[in-house]
Parts: structure tokens; C-alpha cells; sequence
């Protein structure tokens, strides 16, 4: 059938979305969440019943192969949701951080719910050799430049932004490799890499496209189709798309 869900509470589920395009044709289905963004600053009770219920709704309304849950955020706190291959999350690529870097110095940038997950720092703790620096940067200010639009308008803020929150961190614990462990920050990565240029940005949606290819349970379609939904403000969303030339119509959705 060759259908994709693929969610998070705004426009980061896109990043993700164009890192699948980029390898497989699929129909998908963007859901942005509006109503309830931003993931990360909910209580970790109040998210996984968001979650949950829009899985098994998006399920039901849609009948797709895979849906992804395009946040990092419920991705590190409800690790149980993922226990088939017919729901995919997006995790910090942490194996590949270690890979590529050379001074042992990396930086996760992410919600703060993400970065103080306790399955992120058990991750770190038995996962990440002792002689690695893991550095978990709140991003929640980059993040919002995203979901604002700012980014597409306001490039000198934003640098402004980016140089506030990072730089010094960046320079004081000699990071070469950040991983954008929040959906969102992909949408910064050309200031990142212009602010940056000795750091290596991975973007985690490349390991979902990638794990979406070796599914069983996809089979390629032939329509390469982009259908869109949002909860809340439909109309702030459209603006936002068609600034990025996505002229798609946009159905609103409330559960």
C-alpha cells in the first residue's frame, strides 16, 4: 500500500517527511499537531496519553503500514510504544555521533524533556564509552524559531539566537559532532552549518528513511502522494507551508 503517517505536534515532522521522499516514493499522511504543541514541555503523564491516542486514532482514520512519531521528545520518554515495526520514532543518532567524532566531545540538542529523559541518560550510561563527552544542550529557544516561522523571516534573529544558546558551549567543551535531536532544528541546519563549520550536525531522520526501507511491512507506492492535516490553527499553518512552497491543502483534523 505504501502508506505513511507521520506526526509531532508542528512543522518538525517535515524534516523528516523530506528525509523519506529523498529515498522511497509513499503516500503520506502529515499530521501537525498544533493543538498540542510543544511536546516537550508537557508532564510525561499528559504527553503519552496524547501520544497514545493519536496513534490509535491516525490508525483507525488512516489504516497506514507505519506511522512515525516525528518528535524526539515521546520517542526518549515512551520507548514501549515502539516495540513493533509498524510504529517508528526518532532517537538521537548517538552511534553515529561516536563515529564521526574526533576531539570525544558531542552535543545533544534537543526539548529539555528530551535531554533530562531518563531513557537518553541510560542510554548514555551504558551505551557511550567513558572516554566520550556527551554535552545535552535545551534547545527549546531554536526550536521555537522553527515553529514561529522565524527562520524563514527573520534570518539576523535567529543568528542571534543560535549564537546565544550555543556558541559558548560549543567552543568551552570543544564539540565537533551535534546531533538535531529535535525534529524542528533540521530546518536550521543551513545557519547551523554557516555559524559551525567545523561541527557536524547529524540529522536523526535519516536513520528513520532508512529503517523505513528495510520494513517489511512498506512496499512502495507509485502515487508519491502528500496529503496534510492539522489540529488548532490551520490557516498560521498554511502560511508557514507556503512560505517553504508547499501548496498543499490543508484539512483540519480535531480529535
Amino acid at each position: 500500500m505504501g502508506k505513511i503517517v507521520v506526526f509531532d505536534s508542528g512543522l518538525g515532522s517535515l524534516s523528516v517527511i523530506q528525509a523519506i521522499r529523498k529515498t522511497t516514493k509513499a503516500d503520506i499522511v502529515y499530521f501537525a499537531d498544533q493543538k498540542n504543541y510543544p511536546y516537550g514541555t508537557k508532564n510525561t503523564r499528559e504527553l503519552g496519553k496524547i501520544i497514545e491516542y493519536t496513534i490509535h486514532t491516525l490508525q483507525e482514520k488512516f489504516n497506514p503500514d507505519i506511522i512515525v512519531v516525528g518528535s524526539n521528545t515521546p520517542t526518549v520518554l515512551f520507548p514501549d510504544l515502539f516495540t513493533n515495526d509498524t510504529i517508528l520514532g526518532v532517537s538521537p543518532p548517538l552511534p553515529d555521533a561516536i563515529k564521526y567524532t574526533k576531539t570525544g566531545s558531542i552535543a545533544v540538542l534537543g526539548t529539555l524533556a528530551t535531554i533530562n529523559s531518563r531513557h537518553l541518560n541510560n542510554q548514555i550510561t551504558n551505551t557511550i564509552p567513558k572516554n566520550i563527552l556527551i554535552t545535552k544542550i535545551d534547545s527549546t529557544e531554536l526550536i521555537d524559531l522553527v515553529e514561529a516561522g522565524k527562520f524563514l523571516n527573520d534570518i539576523k534573529y535567529c543568528k542571534s539566537k543560535i549564537k546565544n544558546v550555543l556558541k559558548n558551549i560549543f567552543s568551552l567543551k570543544k564539540i565537533d559532532v551535534a546531533t538535531l535531536s529535535s525534529t524542528h532544528l533540521p530546518f536550521l541546519d543551513s545557519l547551523l552549518k554557516e555559524m559551525f563549520p567545523n561541527i557536524l550536525f547529524l540529522d536523526p531522520a535519516v536513520s528513520v528513511a532508512q529503517q523505513i526501507l528495510k520494513n517489511k511491512k512498506f512496499h512502495p507506492s507509485q502515487k508519491n502522494s502528500l496529503n496534510i492535516y492539522a489540529s488548532g490553527n490551520v490557516k498560521n499553518l498554511q502560511t508557514k507551508l507556503e512560505k517553504l512552497q508547499i501548496k498543499n491543502k490543508i484539512h483540519h483534523l480535531e480529535f
